[in-house]
């Protein structure tokens, strides 16, 4: 019997992806482990290995698709004793394992995520027929974001029809929907459509009324990617649900730069002549952040609903800026390693994620976040914090300041650091001490050795 491959779930939220490329042909032999295609997420291209052999008789979705549906079917595989021609004739009439998608309405898709499309007749708001989201046992499948956003939009989540991997309601589908969509109620008039209730969020306006405020030809429409679409949405819906302050401090650099200079000119040398590494203040900043984590546990933790998770090792994400967008690897159980490795391990995260080769494990997880932009001439800024992350980190840039010692002035080398909270895990106090950690462990960096 021919084998269905479907298209990959590559990580646990993922719902759809792009077919980059493919790497094995229409009438090529398969066998287990070799690699098929490659498939592009919102963060990393990755390459997708056959489980099973034979001959690939039939490729239905070509290299160059965008946004194809999780378990949908992408190719067919004719076993040992099978025809690989009578399977590709046949391929595709029995239809995928999990059906694909339906297309949003044009109107909604010209839509930003965040914004509820306008009544209009080429694109009637979803109905409440034959909802697919409901089994027979009647259990609403929806994701957790669907949820949240029927809830503030007033929307009954048993009146959609869901567009997710088995008909799960995403939330793409609350977003097309119009607010107060009943299951019982008749599809309104749009003369009639109901207001949206005071406290839905705010939602900025559609591509057809920003266009409208600019001449014609005075612009270029650039499409966004994958990359970009994830990034607007994560930081509109974490600006939106996380309750945030900010908390700054300056942190004296001289002691760090001496021991910075001290150790990369004693460091070992490899048989090309480079030394074995080379540290960087970033290396300080994710390893004093690590510790400072172990010794203010409390604030090591992030938000989940009903409780907080507080985790027992320091797992630093890093920002890492590409074309189009950013990444932020965490470095894993920084807390334990020594400074030489996480230079090392940055270095190669770094270079990964440029070259978008990084694997979903390595760009998730973590309690806290750096953000770097000293390197530009930035002196000091405000990040948005990475949820579910409870922290976020902002560095500026090192220069010599005048300072007071006592009653004499001093020049020292400084830096500027803003700490984003997120008031739901730690209070004023607990970050205070969580920075102030931080700080102790900058200035006095040979703490960090021992």
């Amino acid at each position: 019997m021919p084998v269905e491959i479907l298209m990959p779930a590559l990580s646990p939220t993922m719902e759809k992806g792009n077919l980059a490329k493919w790497v094995k042909q229409e009438g090529d032999t398969v066998k287990s482990g070799d690699v098929i295609a490659e498939i592009e997420t919102d963060k990393a291209t990755m390459e997708v290995e056959a489980v099973d052999e034979g001959v690939l008789a039939k490729i239905l979705v070509p290299e160059g698709t965008q946004d194809v549906a999780v378990n949908q079917v992408i190719a067919v595989l004719a076993v040992e004793g099978e025809d690989a021609k009578a399977v590709a004739a046949t391929a595709g009439q029995g239809g995928a394992s999990v059906p694909a998608p339906s297309a949003p309405a044009p109107a909604a898709a010209a839509q930003p995520a965040s914004a509820a499309p306008a009544p209009s007749v080429s694109a009637p708001a979803p109905v409440a027929a034959a909802p697919a989201a409901a089994p027979a046992g009647g259990r609403l499948f929806a994701s957790p974001l669907a949820r949240r956003l029927a809830k503030e939009k007033g929307i009954d989540l048993a009146a959609l029809k869901g567009s997710g991997p088995r008909g799960r309601i995403v939330a793409r589908d609350v977003e097309g929907a119009q607010p107060g969509l009943q299951v019982a109620a008749a599809a309104p008039a749009p003369a009639a459509a109901k207001e949206a209730p005071k406290s839905a969020v705010a939602t900025a306006p559609g591509v057809d009324a920003v266009k409208a405020l600019y001449e014609a030809g005075t612009y270029e429409e650039v499409q966004l990617d994958g990359m970009r679409k994830t990034i607007a949405r994560r930081l509109v819906e974490s600006e939106q649900v996380t309750p945030t302050f900010f908390l700054t401090v300056d942190c004296d650099l001289d002691e760090l730069m001496a021991l910075r200079e001290q150790v990369n000119r004693n460091a070992a040398l490899k048989e090309d002549g480079k030394p074995v590494y080379r540290l960087s203040v970033n290396d300080f900043i994710i390893k004093a952040l690590a510790l400072a984590l172990q010794a203010v546990p409390a604030a090591n933790a992030v938000w989940a609903e009903d409780r907080v998770l507080r985790m027992k090792h320091s797992d630093v994400g890093v920002a890492v800026a590409i074309d189009g967008g950013l990444y932020a690897p965490v470095v894993k159980k920084a807390e334990q390693k020594t400074l030489s490795a996480i230079s090392n391990e940055m270095r190669d995260l770094a270079t990964r994620a440029r070259n978008k080769k990084l694997k979903p494990e390595e760009y998730s997880g973590g309690s806290t976040s750096v953000s770097n932009l000293g390197m530009m001439g930035i002196r000091n800024f405000t990040a948005i914090i990475n949820a579910p992350q409870s922290s976020i980190f902002a560095i500026g840039g090192s220069e010599k300041r005048v300072v007071a010692r006592g009653d004499e002035m001093k020049i020292v080398t400084q830096m500027t650091v803003t700490m984003t909270c997120d008031h739901r895990v730690m209070d004023g106090a607990l970050g205070a001490e969580l920075l102030a950690a931080f700080k102790g462990f900058i200035e006095k960096p040979m703490s960090m050795l021992v």
